[in-house]
Parts: C-alpha cells; structure tokens; sequence
C-alpha cells in the first residue's frame, strides 16, 4: 500500500511538536537537580526520549522505512537532530517548505560525543586494546598482591572495583597504593571505584527439620534476628532468620520471597509480629539447601529502608577521600542519591562533585525510578548506570530481565550516561577457563554498554584475554543498535 506522503508529514510534525513540549515540562521538574551544565543537553534528551517512548511508534516505522527514512529505531543519543531531519525529508517529498532548519553534522552526532566524554570523566580514557572499557572486582588476596595490578594495568584495565563489603582500610590501601604502582610502571591510569555494601538483607540462622532441604508445597518460617527459636508454628518446615528484620514488617500476604539467587521462590501466607509464613512455590532441582549469608529478595515489597548504612557511613570517611568513584549499592529513589551527596559533602566540600557516581540498578523500585535517580545524580557529578543483573533478575523476573537490560542500556545512551555490563560476565571462563556458548553470546551484547564489569576468579586473565578479541570482532559489526556493514569475509 503507497505511503500518504502529506499524512506521515503532519504526523512526524505533530510528533516533535509534542515531544518538545512534553520533554520541555519533564526537564523543568528536574531542574533543581541540574547543577552540572555540561550534563543539561543529556537531560534535555532523555526528557524527549521519554515523551517519545511513551508513545506507540510502530504504526509510523514501516511508511518511514518504504520511504528510505529513519524508522526512528536508533535515534537514542539523538532524539530531536532526528525527528528534524526525517520532518525535513518529509516536507521534501510532499512537496511542502521544510519547518525544520537543516541539522548540521556535528549537531546530529553530538550525544555520541557527549556520551565518550562523560565515559572518559567516569571510567577514564579507553584502552587501545579494546572499543570498551572494562572494570575488574578485587579479590582479597590483591591487597598482598602488587603482580595482580601490574597485570591488569599492562592488559588495559581501566577501573578496578574495590566491594567494601569485604576485608577492610588497611587491606584498601593496600590495593589502592599497588594501582598507584602499577600505573607509575606503566604510564596506564586506572581508576578506583568502591563499591559501598549497603543493607544486607540475607538469610542468618538456619533451621530445617529433617534432611535440610526445602522442596516446593514445604511452608517456611521468615524472623528477624533472634527470633528463630521463639516460634514454632505448626506444619513448618524450615525457619530462617532475615538479617535485616524491620523489612518483615513491610511485607503483606500474596507477595512473594526468593532465597538465593531465585533457587528458592515462596508465597507469604501471614504475617506476624514475630516475621512471616510462606508457603514455598518452586525450588531448584526439586529441593533446596538452605544456608546462611543467602541473599533474600521481596520482588513485589515497596522496601522503604535507608539506602546508607551506619558501616557505609563509616566507610565512607575512607572512600571519599581514596576513591576515584563510589559504587552505591541499592538505591531505589532521587532521594537515596541525594542522601549520599550530602554525605559527600559534608567530608569534601570542595570538590566532591568531582568523585563519580555508579548507580546500581538492582531492584524494581530502583527500575520505576531510574530517570529521577539519573538525573539528581548525573547533574550533579559523573555518573554511570550498573546494571546489577543478578538482583535485578530475581526482582522481575529473568525474562523481563532480558527487555530491561536493553532498556537501561537506552535510557543511558539517551542521558548520554555510561552503563556497566556487570553479573556473571564470562562468568565459566573465569572461574573454570572455558567458556560456555551462552556466555560468550551474552558477552557479545556486552559491546553496545560502555564498559563490561569482570569477577575474580583464576582464569581472569584469560578471560580478559578471550573478552578483548571478542568485543574488538563485534566492534565492527555494531555500534550500540547500529549494525556496521563492512565487508563480508566469509562469502
């Protein structure tokens, strides 16, 4: 069926009018939050971003595609030099005068350029060996280590991660004064990123009658800290202690709990004074094992607990004034980021907008939050989006999952905000020094984020190794949701 060349015009026509009117209202209820001018353009995009995706596009990208026009499908780092430049092609073809001016080049690839530049002020300047930055965990044993820096410096690594959730100060500076080391050694910069621990809501004690597994239709015992032996109600199966207790309060029946990682999934039945009942729903393999230090996720909770932890704040002291960034683990709102930069503040007031910021998307709230959270924290330092897939996928679900990450990797290109590909990357190889196919085919969407987040483990090296040639292949057939046509090898 022919395109109605005049129609599709006046439909991209009103489209921008909308999207600059939307994004235009959407920017001024953050303007409180805008304090970095080099950060306003980014906002200004996403702000158009978000007008546009709320929208249904499909009905519009076939008639732009029969027409040899954008199908506004990789538009992300450029919403509105887009819209003008397909609403110019338009009034062309109808025959009408053109109400957009022409787009200059540099004005159309200008959010690309933005967007190397704020990577550059997070993750520092890429490395040759590859087309994306990589941040490396630090085991403990780096800490007595200096080779283990050495090594990634000479490899191109350009940020390591230090989890503050593990070993301690003087176990820190350690791993920090070996990267001073080694970039004296090897003229390579790296940067320092650490990681706050945050609320630890994990399983304590543990008790199970029988043979200490759980299997599905069982009914479990959730308590705070110390509650374990102070009920026993009848038919339950296993009692867990939940190490932060006051969320037990929040819960309601219907709603769900996973325990490690998702390998067990319950219902809550009721809730008590005491904690919770639920009935187990599914368990990995027919059974589980349930063990302490368990990570506990209530998917459908609005969890209202402070994002700092007294030990954060604590640690804080010692990373802000050692770390080239901060790692915020579990921030949910604007809120939570604001809670943090005034922490910031109030040890560096000078220049604490100079440590950048990494957001980590972990749960479903956080989700829902995202562009609010990105904007408080990004006009105010350098910020980049983790997307911590671990968590993320036990919150919604490992198939929605799959659609967010692709999502969040949107919104950054929008904000003109980094992302981190991080969980369980080469997650096989590293740890065992081969590779699954599955994993080297999740490495390889690693390539459209600004930077992949590796573990330790043995064969990290190897890993890295395996990760450069990879990432520099895809490198030349895509660039984010572009594919590149250079010419085929194989035929």
């Amino acid at each position: 069926m022919p395109v109605d060349v005049p129609v599709l015009h006046a439909e991209i026509r009103a489209l921008l009018k909308a999207v600059r009117e939307e994004g235009r209202s959407l920017v001024r209820q953050w303007e409180g939050s805008l304090h970095q001018p080099d950060f306003r353009p980014g906002a200004e995009n996403l702000a158009c971003y978000l007008a546009l995706r709320h929208r249904d596009l499909r009905p519009l990208q076939r008639p732009l595609m029969l027409l040899g026009l954008s199908s506004l499908g990789r538009l992300e780092s450029r919403v509105l030099p887009v819209l003008e430049s397909v609403e110019r092609a338009l009034a062309a073809l109808a025959g009408r005068p053109a109400e957009e001016p022409l787009v200059s080049p540099a004005a159309f690839f200008e959010g690309e350029r933005r967007l190397a530049e704020r990577t550059r002020a997070v993750l520092g300047p890429a490395s040759p060996q590859r087309p994306v930055h990589l941040l490396v965990t630090c085991p403990s044993e780096a800490a007595d280590d200096p080779a283990f820096m050495r090594k990634l410096a000479e490899r191109g690594v350009e940020a390591v991660r230090i989890n503050c959730a593990h070993d301690g100060r003087e176990a820190w500076q350690r791993m920090i004064a070996h990267v001073r080391t080694a970039e004296a050694a090897t003229g390579r910069r790296m940067k320092v990123i650490m990681d706050l621990g945050g609320p630890k809501i994990r399983t304590g004690e543990v008790r199970v009658a029988g043979a200490h597994r759980v299997a599905e239709g069982d009914r479990l015992v959730v308590t705070a800290p110390g509650g374990i032996g102070a009920v026993a109600p009848e038919g339950v199966r296993a009692s867990v202690e939940c190490t932060l207790g006051g969320v037990l309060g929040m819960v309601r029946p219907g709603e769900r709990l996973f325990i490690d990682d998702g390998k067990l999934g319950a219902s809550i039945e009721r809730v008590e004074p005491w904690g919770v009942v639920a009935r187990v729903t599914a368990a990995a393999g027919g059974s589980v094992k349930l063990k302490p230090e368990k990570g506990i996720n209530f998917p459908d909770t609005d969890l209202h607990c402070a994002a700092l932890t007294d030990q954060d704040r604590q640690d804080l002291d010692f990373v802000a004034q050692h770390a080239d960034g901060i790692g915020y683990s579990f921030v949910q709102s604007a809120q939570d980021v604001a809670l943090l930069q005034e922490e910031l503040e109030r040890r560096r007031p000078d220049d604490w907008r100079s440590l950048s910021l990494i957001l980590k998307i972990e749960t479903t709230r956080a989700v829902r939050a995202l562009p609010a959270i990105l904007t408080r924290a990004a006009g105010q330092q350098p910020t980049a989006i983790m997307i911590a897939r671990g968590d993320l996928a036990v919150e919604i679900g490992f198939a929605r999952m799959a659609e967010m990450q692709e999502e969040i990797l949107w919104l950054g290109e929008a904000a003109h905000v980094p992302v981190i590909w991080a969980t369980q990357v080469l997650e096989r190889l590293i740890k065992k020094g081969a590779p699954s196919r599955g994993e080297m085919t999740d490495a390889a969407m690693a390539a459209r984020a600004e930077c992949v987040m590796l573990n330790k483990g043995p064969y990290l090296h190897r890993a890295i190794a395996e990760l450069d040639s990879l990432l520099g292949r895809m490198d030349e057939h895509q660039h984010k949701k572009t594919p590149r046509l250079r010419r085929l090898r194989s035929w």
